[in-house]
């Protein structure tokens, strides 16, 4: 009740779909239309329904959270309310929406606690797994949702998703112990479907590499990333789910002030890695910079919670920069004189460098975060 009360609804509303009337009664609220088609609409969920859909994940204070389908950041901010010391990212396949969603993130300084992809979020985020937590926010097919479960923490991580065809569906919650998943059908619903087809326009979110012609390099450093998706059996029950715990991971007792000055030397030193790699123009070192600072991130990751270190976050944006290796990799292949392809060097190295200077400034929070926390 105190995330609804804290979070303004109409700040994920553009102004032009605003009903001050129906704002706050307990309906669905458009926020997206498309005019060349009026069948492309997306609406926030009605109050009643996000409230299941949270309660539904039981989340923790703690907890990582993935959410397929971005509903205009809405379910997302009233998701950090609950879990503020947790990663959030949301995996939104129309990049129009995205846009938009990054906008009211960042129009409201949540950016930094909460991320928007645009990828399509049938294939979750397998390369930042285990996650604590998975929403899907629109009807999704029974097979469909098995690449999902393998992405879950085998310590408690539950699923939430409305399963079924497209008229109709149940919204399940799912829970993973080990290697062992046990469903629980709380409701009928009717939702329309998860968007799966990624749309690319114009977008600083992401970069269409299709535009640079990339050779399967960049498939087989991508494929490395993920995991290998098996097919999983349910067990579906009416009263384990129920029993899923909300006390937070976080353990304040276990703090060790050796560990703390552990992370601090691995976050200074991935600082100085990447500053060296912000300066660097020969590709292979480069690479080389990524993937010390991969390895630093993998080590890093048992410390994570006990000290909220954005690993995620951190993650998701050295990716970006690997790929942004890759493309010009690709480009000095090209001949030098062709201007379009120098004007796309120019476009690549600036989007590194702007991704780059997002990963400094998390370092920069991280580290100071982990200084004074205890």
């Amino acid at each position: 009740m105190k995330a609804f009360m804290d979070v303004p609804l109409e700040q994920f509303i553009p102004e032009k779909f605003v009903n001050v009337v129906k704002l706050y009664e307990d309906v669905p609220n458009l926020f997206y239309y498309d005019e060349q088609n009026p069948n492309k609409y997306r609406t926030i969920s009605a109050p009643h329904m996000i409230t299941i859909m949270l309660q539904g994940l039981s989340l923790t204070e703690d907890d990582d959270l993935l959410i397929l389908g971005a509903k205009s950041g809405y379910i997302a901010t009233l998701a950090h309310k609950l879990a503020p010391k947790g990663e959030i990212i949301i995996l939104e396949a129309h990049s129009e929406i995205a846009k938009l969603t990054s906008e009211n993130l960042k129009r409201l300084k949540l950016d930094s606690n909460i991320s928007i992809i645009v990828k399509n979020p049938l294939n979750g985020m397998p390369e930042l797994s285990p996650w604590q937590k998975i929403l899907v926010t629109g009807s999704i097919e029974q097979p469909k949702i098995h690449p999902l479960l393998n992405q879950l923490d085998d310590n408690g991580g539950v699923l939430f998703a409305p399963i079924g065809p497209e008229f109709v569906q149940m919204y399940t919650q799912i829970l993973r112990q080990n290697n062992e998943y046990f469903g629980k059908k709380k409701l009928q619903v009717k939702f329309s479907p998860l968007i799966t087809q990624v749309e690319l326009d114009e977008i600083e979110l992401i970069t269409d590499l299709d535009d640079y012609e990339i050779n399967d390099d960049f498939n087989k450093v991508n494929s490395t990333l993920g995991q290998v998706p098996t097919r999983v059996q349910i067990k579906y029950t009416s009263d384990i789910v129920d029993n899923v715990t909300t006390e937070s991971h976080f353990k304040i007792e276990s703090i060790d002030k050796e560990q703390q000055k552990l992370v601090i030397t691995y976050l200074k030193s991935m600082e100085l890695t990447i500053k060296n790699l912000k300066k660097e123009y020969n590709i292979d070192k480069c690479f080389n910079y990524v993937e010390d600072v991969e390895i630093k991130l993998e080590d890093l990751k048992k410390f994570k919670k006990l000290f909220q270190i954005k690993i995620k976050r951190m993650q998701n944006i050295l990716n970006q920069i690997r790929v942004y290796n890759i493309i010009r990799k690709e480009l000095e292949k090209k001949k030098l004189s062709d201007d379009k392809i120098l004007d796309k060097k120019v476009e690549i190295i600036n989007k590194q460098i702007e991704q780059i200077n997002n990963f400094l400034e998390i370092l920069k929070e991280d580290i100071s975060n982990v200084k004074t926390l205890y």
